[in-house]
């Protein structure tokens, strides 16, 4: 496996991708007891998947009642999701610990250039708050891997964290702010910034914190009140070890170890053309010891650069989806 985890991160080609893909799926398809299971309900034959489309895709409530696992190794973390009291969170058992760093820090790199010529400041006070948080462990290693001496979380210390942008951008330091967008709209709401060329990156996270609004409407906030011409963003989730991100208006790119299809709507084992929205399936080869193939209850579409959008979710999305193994 120690080959094949190298080659995850050094794919240069679609062909190069489909190869390793299939590699994955037929390794998870005999290591993982919940997705063999889910296979074999699904009579599909594992030998005769020819194309990425074939795979079967687990839905991802599965990380809510079931150890997604190909691994026998010991979970060396368990990431969490966020959840409202009495809802099942979804549990993401890891073994190994180097592919998600690497996974993160070669997707940061691979957008933003070496991590070292930034300063790194997260505005994350939720996530802080709890434990088990897959992106409080990537920001963590990333702002000390940036080496800056005021890198680092701020909770609701706003004057130091503006007083920091504002020497920073006086020493035209690169700067990634990145922010849960409840977090980055009280900052918005409440100061009038001229950030420049700091890049703003959001990452989600209205739910239940603040009245509903998209993301169009949030980043016009954001660019007017803290100054800068664009929003970034970061497409994540406990059940997957990679990002896509966006530099602006919304659209998403993934690394070149992590793609996207997007299923129709009302059959989730067909696939929507081009420009067309339809429920989000991705594929994350960094996620080797768990699932490498995932159905989730986003929904998308695909540009003709290649570029995805995100724009909203299934309704019901808890109770929606495959009910094989719910007996189990």
């Amino acid at each position: 496996m120690t080959d094949l985890k190298h080659r995850i991160f050094n794919i240069q080609s679609e062909e190069e991708f489909r190869q390793i893909a299939f590699e994955v799926f037929q390794f998870q398809a005999t290591n993982n007891p919940v997705y063999a299971e889910y296979i074999k309900l699904l009579n599909v034959d594992v030998s005769k998947i020819d194309a990425i489309h074939k795979i079967p895709f687990l839905p991802i409530e599965f990380f809510k009642s079931h150890k997604v696992v190909s691994s026998q190794e010991e979970a060396k973390a368990i990431f969490t999701s966020s959840g409202t009291t009495g809802n099942l969170t979804s549990r993401h058992y890891v073994p190994d610990l180097g592919i998600y760093e690497d996974s993160f820090t070669k997707g940061f790199e691979a957008f933003y250039g070496p991590v070292n010529e930034y300063c790194i400041l997260a505005l994350l006070p939720s996530y802080l708050e709890r434990e088990g948080s897959s992106l409080i462990y990537m920001m963590e290693k990333l702002i000390k891997d940036s080496g800056h001496p005021k890198s680092g979380f701020y909770l609701n210390n706003h004057e130091e964290l503006i007083a920091n942008l504002n020497e920073l951008k006086s020493q035209n330091q690169k700067v990634l702010l990145l922010g849960v967008s409840f977090a980055l709209l009280e900052l918005a709401e409440n100061h009038q910034l001229d950030l420049g060329e700091v890049i703003v990156m959001e990452t989600g996270g209205m739910k239940g914190r603040r009245k509903e609004m998209t993301r169009e409407e949030l980043h016009a906030i954001f660019t007017s009140r803290l100054g800068v011409k664009k929003i970034h963003s970061e497409y994540g989730m406990t059940e997957l070890l990679s990002q896509g991100y966006s530099k602006g208006d919304s659209l998403f790119k993934t690394p070149a170890w992590m793609k996207i299809l997007i299923r129709d709507a009302y059959d989730p084992f067909s696939y929507e053309r081009t420009g067309r929205s339809g429920g989000v399936n991705v594929i994350d080869l960094a996620n080797l010891y768990s699932c490498s193939f995932i159905e989730t209850q986003d929904l998308g579409k695909i540009h003709a650069d290649g570029k995805f959008e995100i724009l909203g979710r299934f309704d019901n999305s808890d109770i929606r989806g495959c009910n094989l193994l719910v007996s189990e």
